[in-house]
């Protein structure tokens, strides 16, 4: 088959895949390749169905698959490639160690309210992202905050446990139990086993990453050891701390995100409304501009304190020819790819309310 694309620097290496830079043969359009084995692609063709029917400004933007054979040590080995959006600005951790360490208020209410964007649309789909940290945010050439990693997402539309083989458990005391997440963003209903994959679960991991982007370091900073952090927060009363610095508007934001019990938790689209956010469209924006953008659902933004950041020249290093016949999927650079078709938009039901919490229980499927 014709060369559709190229391989690039590698950017990144998770437990189940590698994100390279890449580019278009046809017009050297920059994005990402996330690459896994074939035999392991469980967590990418699990992440291609959810993102491929999603949508908005604040998640990543798909633009399709192929598998690709390389040869390697004299073997033959077949990669299922995932392409997305480039985000030349790094991770949300990464901008944290960038700032000093920490980022100011005005920051952490900007990239908050990013994120929380973010989690209202796919919770209005019906989908539960499972693992919202720093490391899991991207920021976009235009200073954007952008949801990525969906590789442990659950959709309420799963009816078969979709289990790839890949083992992602923790021992705890005398049994396994199979967890998916980040163990120190895990709300304690998830630690526990009564619930995964729940809007109400990423907002108590939302609350966790306000802790970092506040901080500097993830939650719980003095549970070093992770089983005893697991049981700790499973059975414990506690919640972490809020940082001491913040505004009463802050830590009460973060008492919304952090209730023990899921059903305190506000919803996404509650915290949007919450004095901390709002007191963010004041800064420099008018409250007929947002009330605008509320009612076309504009893919406008504010950022605060961040700066456009430069597509860097890319240094290719590897041809990768397509094995998959082409195909017309929508927009023009997954057109001149010929890769993997995108799905439709149809709305997958909702996960915010309460009522939906509880029918969504089950692993977050890997």
């Amino acid at each position: 088959m014709g060369r559709e694309w190229r391989r690039g620097p590698t950017l990144g290496r998770g437990s189940s895949a590698v994100v390279s830079l890449a580019t278009a043969s046809s017009s050297g359009e920059a994005f990402a390749v996330k690459s896994a084995e074939l035999s392991r692609s469980g967590p990418l063709r699990r992440e291609q169905k959810i993102l491929s029917g999603l949508s908005s400004p604040y998640v990543v933007s798909y633009i399709g698959f192929d598998i690709t054979e390389e040869e390697a040590t004299a073997a033959i080995f077949h990669y299922y490639n995932l392409f997305i959006e480039y985000a030349p600005g790094g991770s949300l951790s990464d901008e944290i160690k960038r700032r000093g360490g920490r980022l100011d208020e005005d920051a952490v209410r900007s990239r908050a309210w990013q994120i929380l964007r973010g989690l209202a649309y796919l919770h209005e789909r019906g989908v539960a992202h499972c693992d919202v940290k720093g490391q899991n945010v991207l920021i976009g050439a235009d200073g954007r905050a952008m949801i990525a990693d969906l590789g442990c997402a659950r959709s309420v539309t799963d009816d078969d446990d979709d289990d790839d083989g890949d083992d992602d458990g923790v021992t705890y005391g005398c049994s396994r139990i199979r967890l998916r997440g980040t163990p120190m963003f895990m709300a304690p209903e998830v630690v526990r086993g009564d619930e995964q994959g729940t809007a109400a679960a990423d907002v108590w991991a939302l609350g966790c990453t306000v802790i970092e982007m506040a901080t500097g370091g993830a939650p719980w900073p003095d549970l070093s050891d992770p089983i005893a952090a697991l049981h700790h927060i499973a059975f414990s009363s506690d919640v972490p701390e809020s940082p001491r610095w913040m505004s009463e508007e802050g830590k009460d934001f973060l008492s919304r995100c952090l209730r023990r019990d899921p059903e305190e938790r506000w919803t996404a689209e509650q915290l949007l409304q919450h004095p901390f956010m709002r007191r963010k469209r004041s800064l420099t924006l008018d409250q007929g501009f947002w009330a605008t953008l509320e009612e076309e659902d504009s893919e406008e933004f504010e950022i605060a304190n961040t700066e456009q950041i430069p597509i860097p020249t890319i240094d290719i290093r590897t041809d990768i020819n397509s094995v998959m016949p082409a195909k017309s999927p929508r927009g023009d650079l997954r057109s001149r790819l010929g890769v993997g078709r995108r799905l439709g938009d149809g709305e997958n039901g909702r996960l915010s309310g309460n009522r939906n919490r509880r029918e969504s229980r089950g692993g977050c499927k890997e």
